[in-house]
């Protein structure tokens, strides 16, 4: 790994690391940038579109293993005293927990580290959710073959998921959604194999309803200094990718004060620390906004926050260096984020999309994810991957025939 020369050190010695160059990184990169922080590092896993930015000091490509990104850090350390760090999966948090020993005197570490890798388990969090009294669906842990017995309990249609992320360390799909028994006797001889490599699950009920419009979110930074939250925005995702349990696709700054105040008794009764998103979907069976999960870190629309008047990344970046921190009110008139790639492939691929096409990116106060005339090339590096996705998932769909 070779840090390019670039700009000089900051006065104060101090920089901004991104860790990833996807959406979400880039999306960073444009929030610090905007309040003139110029000592921004990315360090990304080669030719992601945040690395065509203008708005970066210097940037390095590093694997994913915790050796590469600590080696990184190091070399970072040589021109700078202090690093900001801003890690953007989940991998990027358990290698720095990891080493948090060796760089907590240089690198300013967002999470709470005496919790982070409990927190991180869905089945930690919806306990959570019990005893502070958030809703959450019915849900069963998996973490021995003889638990493998108890998914029947659950009525169908189940979700099942791995309890942390798994799929960027080992080959494990992120979903799967079981309409029945027979659905749940094809994967099971799957599910066998991956306990037996360590990798647990939880399965839930599964929500009736579509997802569009439906699934919420409370996105906030609680201060590490202080145990409380700073600023926060809340939210909702309008459409997804690839499927209604895939990622942003398009959202919107609308929620319900309940998830607000769900998201703060979350916040505060688990201890979080930083950048952290907890997820609900509304149950019309009863009325309740129920956990899906909580995330983290800075999620891929986290810019919407940015549109919406609230500058959780500068927060980050101000609480860090003891910088007295605004308080930031969201503001309340419609705003539409999209992302153009995932919007283009949903258009072709889903059925009877043309609808929610026009709202997302026709329709309201819209936002296109990437966009930034005077740094042009991120979004143009992406937009030629477009055609490469559509052929990705035409395949994708062909093989599942």
């Amino acid at each position: 790994m070779v840090i390019q020369s670039g700009k000089k050190a900051s006065i104060n010695g101090t920089c901004a690391v991104i860790l990833g160059g996807y959406v979400n990184g880039y999306s960073i990169i444009q929030e610090l940038s905007s309040f003139g922080i110029e000592d921004i590092i990315l360090l990304h896993y080669g030719n992601q579109l945040a690395s065509y930015s203008n708005k970066i000091t210097d940037s390095a490509i590093i694997d994913k293993t915790e050796v590469s990104l600590y080696k990184a850090l190091v070399e970072i350390r040589v021109k700078y005293e202090y690093l900001i760090l801003f890690p953007t999966d989940d991998l990027q948090i358990e290698n720095l927990f990891g080493m948090r020993e060796k760089i907590s005197s240089f690198c300013f570490l967002p999470f709470n580290t005496e919790n982070i890798l409990e927190v991180s388990n869905k089945a930690i969090q919806y306990s959570f959710c019990e005893k502070l009294g958030v809703p959450f669906p019915k849900t069963i842990e998996v973490s021995l073959i003889e638990d493998l017995n108890k998914i029947v309990e659950i009525p169908f249609p189940i979700i099942v998921k791995p309890n942390k992320r798994e799929d960027l360390k080992i080959k494990v799909f992120r979903s799967i959604r079981l309409e029945n028994d027979q659905e749940y006797s094809k994967i099971k001889g799957r599910l066998i194999e991956l306990l037996e490599k360590g990798v647990s699950f939880v399965a839930s009920e599964i929500i009736p309803g579509d997802t569009n419009g439906n699934i919420y979110a409370y996105t906030a930074y609680r201060s590490s200094k202080s145990n409380t939250i700073i600023n926060e925005w809340i939210g909702k995702k309008l459409t997804q990718y690839p499927d209604d349990y895939g990622v942003f696709s398009s959202a919107s700054n609308q929620a319900p004060k309940i998830i607000e105040e769900q998201g703060r008794t979350l916040l505060n009764g688990m201890n979080l620390h930083g950048i952290c998103e907890p997820e609900f979907k509304f149950d019309h069976r009863d009325g309740k906004y129920k956990l899906m999960e909580i995330n983290l870190r800075s999620m891929m629309w986290h810019r919407l926050g940015h549109l919406s008047g609230v500058y959780l990344q500068y927060t980050q970046w101000c609480d860090a260096l003891g910088i007295p921190i605004e308080k930031y009110n969201q503001k309340k008139e419609v705003i539409h984020f999209s992302y153009l790639k995932h919007e283009i492939v949903n258009l072709i691929f889903r059925n009877r999309y043309f609808n929610y096409f026009k709202a997302n990116l026709i329709k309201n106060k819209r936002n296109v994810a990437l966009y930034d005339r005077k740094d042009i090339k991120p979004f143009v590096f992406d937009s030629f991957l477009i055609l490469k996705e559509i052929v990705k998932t035409a395949i994708k769909k062909i093989i599942r025939r």
